[in-house]
């Protein structure tokens, strides 16, 4: 693995944007492969389950029911759990509450963390993984031995790479805080490399969130499992109530065996989806996905890129820019995972896409 010097990461990247500026900047008619949140969720038992809880709207959230069924989904006491208003919110509290000097943040991966780091005053260091080599992290070159925090994500978001756990753990050490992104796991049948429910790794913390499996984004429900004393420094960096009944509700209902083999078939869907995709992709002469990938999503170069997503657009198709993560720029694209419906539609209007802009 080859990563970057610092001269060569002087590039400004627009940590803020998100693939939902894709859609909302572009109308109601955009088939949405920029976002990816699971389609045709929340699931009608979920629904009904969330709009029970609001009977319960008139009295403080009370968040013990959850926070012991997620312990109990990952065999862990519950002072290693704590509920958050979804995985950024973990990141606002991480950069506020635990005191890194010298945090080192892996790109290409989610903007947030480093855009949380930044507005808590931290100097963030970035490790920016090759593309020559797919991004994979090499412990032993990538992160500098005197760095007290370390942020990376599993399944790592854009590149869909799923890191070994047994790299991941190489990072680990006392006096550091390791944290992974375990966001999108939950989209990976059978989770073989998840470190949730690990309670003998120094420093480690764990972020998981039920916004894109379970389509929640607009209810803003994650967790951080850690050792007690990061979970207690956390929880005093959070207002009251900072989960909401109905967020609560969710939570519980998502950590049930039904949800869970739901949550497994539906990742063994993804799965098949995912290759489908790819395959169509290979198909285009001067287009090059990553891969393997793992995630419901797939990063892809290009020539102009910026150009056929534009085209895309016209063609009534979202697509995420990738211009504005670190370690990429715009040449790349990532693609959210659809059913084989959906991606032969795509696929058909990229050929379009890439012919008018070869033109």
């Amino acid at each position: 693995m080859r990563t970057r010097t610092e001269a060569q990461q002087a590039v400004q990247h627009d940590l803020r944007h998100h693939g939902d500026a894709e859609v909302r900047d572009g109308g109601a008619d955009l088939t949405d492969l920029a976002v990816n949140v699971r389609p045709g969720t929340p699931p009608d038992w979920l629904r009904a389950r969330i709009a029970a809880s609001l009977t319960g709207l008139a009295a403080y959230p009370d968040g013990r029911a959850a926070r012991a069924a997620v312990a109990a989904r990952h065999g862990l006491p519950v002072e290693r759990v704590l509920l958050t208003a979804g995985v950024a919110e973990a990141f606002v509290l991480l950069a506020r509450a635990v005191g890194a000097r010298r945090p080192v943040v892996v790109h290409p991966q989610f903007t947030e963390p480093e855009a949380a780091l930044l507005g808590a005053g931290h100097t963030v260091r970035r490790v920016l993984l090759d593309p020559g080599d797919g991004f994979r992290l090499d412990p032993a070159a990538a992160v500098a031995e005197d760095a007290d925090l370390v942020v990376v994500g599993n399944p790592t978001n854009p590149t869909s790479v799923l890191h070994p756990a047994a790299d991941l753990l190489q990072l680990a050490r006392p006096g550091r805080t390791l944290v992974v992104d375990e966001a999108f796991m939950d989209a990976v049948p059978g989770e073989p490399e998840a470190l949730a429910g690990r309670h003998d790794v120094p420093g480690l913390v764990v972020l998981r969130s039920l916004t894109k499996t379970w389509g929640l984004a607009g209810l803003r429900i994650g967790y951080v499992l850690a050792d007690p004393a990061t979970i207690a420094a956390l929880a005093s960096a959070q207002p009251l109530w900072p989960v909401s009944t109905p967020a609560l509700a969710a939570a519980e209902a998502c950590m049930t065996p039904a949800a869970l083999a739901e949550a497994e078939s539906a990742a063994r869907r993804t799965a098949v989806d995912r290759a489908h995709l790819l395959a169509g992709l290979a198909r285009f002469d001067g287009v090059r996905a990553v891969e393997p990938a793992a995630g419901p999503f797939v990063l892809l170069r290009m020539e102009s890129a910026d150009a056929v997503r534009e085209r895309l657009r016209a063609l009534g198709f979202a697509a995420r820019r990738g211009d504005t993560f670190p370690g990429l720029g715009p040449r790349w694209l990532r693609l959210a995972v659809r059913d084989r419906a959906t991606t032969d539609r795509f696929l058909r209007a990229l050929d379009q896409a890439v012919s008018a802009v070869r033109a």
